[in-house]
């Protein structure tokens, strides 16, 4: 009797397999190829780009062909002695938008869910949206005009009761916290959209066999929907980790602009780099320090991501 070989067979009946399963989920591939071309071209076809940060960049003699400077790039920020407060200022906005976001986002979510009304819940979620859509060159506009010392609404309503007006825009004290607020008003309604989803995917029966136990309002929150958003809480902060390095250079840019007084306290690294290389638009050092973020954003993301595999291996990225 004749023995088939298994190391001849193997590769086969893999190919046939892996081809069998993507002939039988070929809808699925299909949902997912415009996702799928997204990352190519936006994320993986740049890569080659990071050279940019290693070199003298020179327009004629292209990316390869520019000298090569080593981590020349890099010490420009480095040396210049505001690398720690950039990068400190950086973090902690993001830490402050991260933790505050998804808070909001899901307190939102579930005062969303336990609105009756769904015409109220629509209108409701259409205001809380809108924010979101306005262009931050308007909202720098509309954060001016209610601060400035001279004109705005706030300082108006302050000589009207006989107070001395608030000279925000000479002081960077308060502006930490400003640029919070504009910011939670802005997003907050717009990442609600993610926690309640998940809400309304909670099994009703659930949520019912708890109301018919006797269970309250709180009880019905604290032991069933915040235990059920815990793994998408988790997921939805370990991906904003990524990006803890880079801040919203729009929203930063608008609000503040090029009033010095305000920077030490407001000052991030995008910032920092505009301002340094807008007049010779020096693409290296832009890169270089985009490289610095990206670095410090990866570490973070597998640090965390392996402490949340320890702890809940069910939540962890990978």
């Amino acid at each position: 009797m004749s023995v088939v070989n298994p190391k001849k067979v193997a590769p086969y009946s893999v190919k046939r397999s892996l081809g069998k399963k993507i002939w039988n989920s070929k809808t699925l591939l299909l949902m997912c190829l415009p996702a799928i071309i997204y990352f190519i071209a936006f994320s993986y076809a740049p890569l080659p780009g990071i050279y940019v940060a290693f070199v003298d960049y020179n327009y004629r003699k292209g990316i390869f062909g520019s000298n090569f400077v080593g981590l020349k790039n890099f010490e420009f920020v480095a040396n210049s002695g505001k690398l720690w407060m950039l990068t400190k200022n950086t973090i902690l906005f993001n830490v402050a938008f991260i933790l505050l976001d998804n808070l909001l986002a899901v307190v939102v979510a579930i005062l969303l869910k336990e609105i009756q009304s769904k015409m109220f819940r629509k209108v409701s979620q259409t205001m809380m949206f809108l924010p979101y859509f306005i262009s931050q060159v308007l909202v720098g506009l509309l954060v001016y005009s209610l601060l400035n010392s001279d004109t705005g609404l706030l300082n108006a309503v302050l000589k009207s009761l006989g107070q001395a007006p608030l000279k925000l825009y000479k002081t960077g004290d308060p502006w930490p916290l400003i640029i919070i607020l504009v910011h939670l008003w802005q997003k907050t309604g717009y990442n609600s959209v993610v926690y309640f989803a998940a809400i309304m995917g909670i099994d009703s029966a659930v949520i019912e066999a708890s109301m018919i136990d006797g269970a309250n309002g709180w009880q019905k929150i604290r032991y069933i929907i915040l235990p059920s958003l815990r793994p998408t809480i988790v997921i939805l902060l370990l991906f904003a980790l990524g990006g803890i390095v880079k801040g919203d250079f729009g929203l930063f840019w608008n609000l503040v602009g090029r009033n010095p007084i305000l920077y030490q306290k407001v000052d991030i690294i995008e910032m920092f780099v505009y301002r340094a290389t807008v007049s010779d638009f020096n693409f290296s050092t832009a890169s270089a320090v985009g490289l610095y973020q990206s670095l410090i954003g990866f570490i973070l993301v597998l640090t965390v991501n392996g402490i949340v595999k320890k702890i809940e291996p069910d939540y962890s990225l990978f």
